[in-house]
C-alpha cells in the first residue's frame, strides 16, 4: 500500500517516531499539520529554529539572496573606514545618500530588464537627454516646471515603447537596440543642447531645493519608521490569519516579531548617524519609496508574477496564457521611465545639464549596481532592493577612493572587481541551486 494513500505514515516507515507513536523530534502529526506540509515529501520548518534551519539549507543549496553583497559592503564599509576616519561620519554618510540616488533609480529599470534575462545599454543616454529636455524647455523656454517634468518623463516612456516594439514585432535582440540607442539618444542630446552644451538650473527654483536642500526633520523620519515597521507587522499578521484560515503553514508570531524588530532597527541606525548632520535627504526618500513601490509591484501582482514567469521561460509563460508581448513592452517602458527620472534627480542635484550628463560611467554604474546588488544575468531572478544594495556598493566604492585622493583609474579596476566577483558569484549559486533542484 502507498505510503501517500493517508494522512499519517506507519511507525515502521518514520524512523524519527518513538514506540509510544508520537514523533521523537517533538513534532506533530502529519494529520495535524496544515494542508502544504502534510506530503512527507516536504520537511516542515517551524518556529524561530525552523526558520534558521530554513534559511541556512537555503544558503547551502545555493539559494544566497542578498547575503553576499551585505558582507561585502560591510567589508568595504570597514576597510574604507579604517583607510579614512571619516568615511563613516554623519556628514559623508549623507552625502553618500545624496551621490547613490540617482544611480539607484537608473538601476532599478536595469533590474526589471535583467529579470526578463534582457539588457538595456542605453540608460545613461536616455537619462541624459531627459535631463537636456527639462533645462531646455524649462530654463530656455520657459515652460512650467511640471509641464517640463512631465515631458521629459513622457520621453523615457516612449524611449521604452519604441525599444520593446522593435523587439517584439521585429526580434531585434535588445543588445543591439540599446546599443543603437545608446549613440542615437547621446547624439540627441548634443543636438537639444546646442552649441552651448550646458544649461545651469535655477538654484532657487522647487527641483534644485527638493535634490539639495530639503530634509527630514529628527521627527518626521522617527515617526516614519514606526508607520513602516507597524506596516509591516500589521501585513505579516494579515498574512498569517490569512494562510491559518484556508489551512496552510505561516510564519508565528516570534518570528514575526523579530523580523519587526530588526526592521527597526535597520531603519533607525542609519538614521540616527544621518540626523547627526543633515538628516535624511527627500530625494533620496523619493528612491527608498520607488524601490518599495517596484517590489510590491514585482512580487505581489499578478504583472510581476509574470515578468519572473517570462524572464525563467518564454515559451513557458507563453502556454500559460502570459501576454508575453505585453510584458516586455512594459518593462521597457519601465526601465527608460526611471533612466528618465535618474536624469532628473542628477540634472537637480549638480544644479546644471551638459552634454557630459549621463555619460562617463553612468551605464556602467547603473548596471553594474544591478548585478552586484544580486539580479542574476541569467534572467527569472532578483529583486528590487538590489538596486538600493547595489547602489550602495558602487557609490561606496567611488566616495571611499575620493575620501583618498585616490585617481579613478583605481576606482574603475576596484568596480571591474567587484562586478566580476558578482557575476562569479552569481554563476555558482545557479550551478548550485540546479544540483539541489531549486533553480
Amino acid at each position: 500500500m502507498s505510503l501517500h494513500g493517508s494522512g499519517t505514515r506507519p511507525q515502521d516507515a518514520n524512523p524519527d517516531q518513538s514506540d509510544g507513536g508520537e514523533p521523537a523530534n517533538g513534532t506533530t502529526d502529519a494529520a495535524q499539520l496544515p494542508a502544504d506540509l502534510q506530503d512527507e515529501r516536504l520537511i516542515a520548518r517551524r518556529g524561530v529554529s525552523g526558520a534558521i534551519a530554513a534559511f541556512t539549507s537555503r544558503l547551502r543549496s545555493g539559494d544566497l539572496g542578498s547575503v553576499p553583497v551585505v558582507v561585502g559592503l560591510i567589508i568595504i564599509w570597514a576597510v574604507f573606514q579604517v583607510a579614512n576616519g571619516s568615511f563613516l561620519s554623519s556628514r559623508n554618510l549623507v552625502n553618500l545618500t545624496l551621490q547613490t540616488t540617482s544611480v539607484g533609480v537608473i538601476a532599478l529599470g536595469i533590474v526589471l530588464v535583467l529579470l526578463l534575462g534582457e539588457i538595456d545599454l542605453s540608460v545613461g543616454s536616455v537619462s541624459g537627454v531627459a535631463g537636456a529636455v527639462l533645462a531646455i524647455t524649462f530654463v530656455n523656454k520657459g515652460w512650467p516646471l511640471a509641464l517640463s517634468l512631465v515631458a521629459s518623463v513622457v520621453l523615457g516612456i516612449v524611449i521604452g515603447l519604441f525599444y520593446g516594439l522593435l523587439y517584439t514585432r521585429f526580434g531585434v535582440p535588445s543588445f543591439v537596440i540599446t546599443l543603437a540607442g545608446l549613440l542615437g539618444f547621446l547624439g540627441l542630446q548634443l543636438l537639444v543642447l546646442g552649441k552651448d552644451g550646458t544649461v545651469n538650473l535655477p538654484y532657487d527654483s522647487a527641483l534644485v531645493g527638493f535634490a539639495t536642500r530639503s530634509f527630514l526633520s529628527p521627527a518626521v523620519a522617527y515617526i516614519l519608521i514606526a508607520v513602516v515597521v507597524a506596516a509591516y507587522a500589521l501585513t505579516r499578521l494579515q498574512g498569517r490569519r490569512a494562510r491559518a484560515a484556508a489551512g496552510l503553514s505561516s510564519a508565528p508570531n516570534s518570528v514575526i516579531a523579530i523580523k519587526a524588530v530588526a526592521l527597526a532597527l535597520v531603519l533607525l541606525i542609519p538614521v540616527l548617524i544621518l540626523n547627526g548632520d543633515r538628516g535624511v535627504s527627500s530625494m533620496f526618500l523619493l528612491f527608498l519609496a520607488l524601490v518599495v513601490i517596484t517590489d510590491i509591484a514585482v512580487r505581489r501582482t499578478r504583472w510581476g508574477r509574470s515578468v519572473f514567469a517570462v524572464g525563467g521561460s518564454v515559451e513557458a509563460a507563453r502556454r500559460a496564457g502570459i501576454n508575453v508581448r505585453m510584458i516586455y513592452l512594459s518593462v521597457f517602458a519601465a526601465c527608460s521611465t526611471l533612466a528618465a527620472v535618474g536624469g532628473i534627480l542628477a540634472a537637480a542635484r549638480l544644479v546644471a545639464v551638459s552634454q557630459a550628463s549621463g555619460g562617463t560611467d553612468t551605464n556602467l554604474n547603473a548596471i553594474a549596481a544591478a548585478v552586484i546588488g544580486g539580479t542574476s544575468l541569467f534572467g527569472g531572478r532578483g529583486s528590487a532592493y538590489s538596486a538600493l544594495l547595489g547602489a550602495l556598493v558602487i557609490m561606496s566604492i567611488s566616495n571611499g577612493l575620493a575620501l583618498l585622493s585616490l585617481d579613478s583609474s583605481i576606482r574603475y579596476i576596484v568596480t571591474a572587481g567587484v562586478l566580476l566577483i558578482a557575476v562569479t558569484i552569481d554563476s555558482l549559486s545557479r550551478r548550485s541551486r540546479q544540483a539541489h533542484g531549486r533553480a
